[in-house]
């Protein structure tokens, strides 16, 4: 028995040695490489703040230029607000909202429920939208009592810029929304063209003509938000300086239906038209001083002749 029991035993420590050697060694895992920094944000903005805009997954029609997310932005499932606790920015550069989107947006929501929080901070009484104004706008059409959040601490320039990144990134803002929050953030933080390209990680040239449309008249400006003519025939007009006249070719071309190429053709012709009358003023100057060399040779005084305009 004992022979047995000891056959046994070498038998048990050989099986086990041959479970051993056919066990395939554990290779290990590659490193997770770190999430991409996103080129979108400028330096004077929070680390985080590119995952906080990062793509809606509830919204098929806004476009994301930038996709990256910096780092993971985890989110209490419990941190909601009540929609009546939360107001919109006063300083948000997007002032339209496409209404047929947001009921789109809107019944999205309710199938799905919103997908991405909201970023807001504490204000006094109530919770200002850093970023997701379109969702929380979106989210009372479809009745939702309550939004899921992100509540954050920033300076005001900072919750300027996320909000303008927010709406460029998106392709939502029309241009005379991006003019004039570019011209903002210059005058209110005392920024240069250069500190506000390298923020929204566009060219100063890019920012410089964008804010030159804020040179057309009021009116023109007007129309280029209400989509009545577009940011090209704005810089077209950009030629005239006159604002009634800009105003009258503008209203042209809505009412003809003009192209940009056709509109930049008419500012050419307009151009021609002003340098005629130059040709002629310079033709009758040139006689007029012909006839004072007349007269004074025989009059034997100075002369000088001068051109009623009535």
């Amino acid at each position: 028995m004992e022979n047995i029991a000891m056959a046994s035993a070498k038998n048990s420590k050989s099986s086990a040695k041959t479970v051993t050697k056919g066990t395939p060694k554990t290779t290990p895992k590659p490193a997770v490489k770190p999430a991409a920094k996103s080129k979108g944000l400028g330096k004077g903005i929070g680390k985080g703040i590119g995952a906080l805009i990062a793509e809606d997954v509830e919204d098929k029609n806004e476009k994301v230029v930038v996709k990256e997310v910096i780092k993971e932005v985890k989110v209490p499932a419990d941190t909601k607000l009540r929609i009546s606790e939360i107001e919109p920015n006063r300083e948000q550069p997007r002032k339209a909202f496409d209404e047929d989107a947001l009921i789109e947006l809107a019944e999205s929501i309710k199938q799905y429920g919103i997908l991405q929080p909201l970023l807001v901070q504490k204000k006094d009484g109530y919770y200002e939208i850093i970023a997701g104004e379109r969702r929380w706008r979106a989210a009372k059409i479809a009745g939702v009592k309550e939004v899921p959040v992100i509540i954050k601490d920033y300076s005001s320039q900072e919750v300027m810029e996320i909000a303008l990144i927010e709406n460029i990134q998106r392709e939502d803002l029309n241009p005379i929304e991006e003019a004039k929050a570019y011209q903002h953030l210059i005058n209110e933080y005392k920024l240069k063209q250069d500190d506000v390209a390298e923020r929204v990680s566009k060219s100063r040239a890019a920012i410089a003509n964008s804010m030159r449309l804020l040179k057309l008249d009021e009116r023109v400006q007007q129309m280029v938000m209400d989509n009545m003519i577009s940011n090209g025939h704005a810089r077209a007009l950009l030629a005239i300086s006159d604002g009634d006249k800009q105003y009258m070719i503008a209203q042209q071309i809505f009412d003809e239906k003009l192209s940009v190429r056709e509109t930049e053709k008419l500012m050419k012709l307009l151009d021609k038209k002003k340098e005629a009358p130059k040709e002629k003023d310079v033709a009758r100057e040139l006689i007029y001083h012909e006839l004072e060399e007349k007269v004074k040779s025989v009059l034997g005084t100075k002369v000088s002749i001068h051109n009623r305009k009535k």
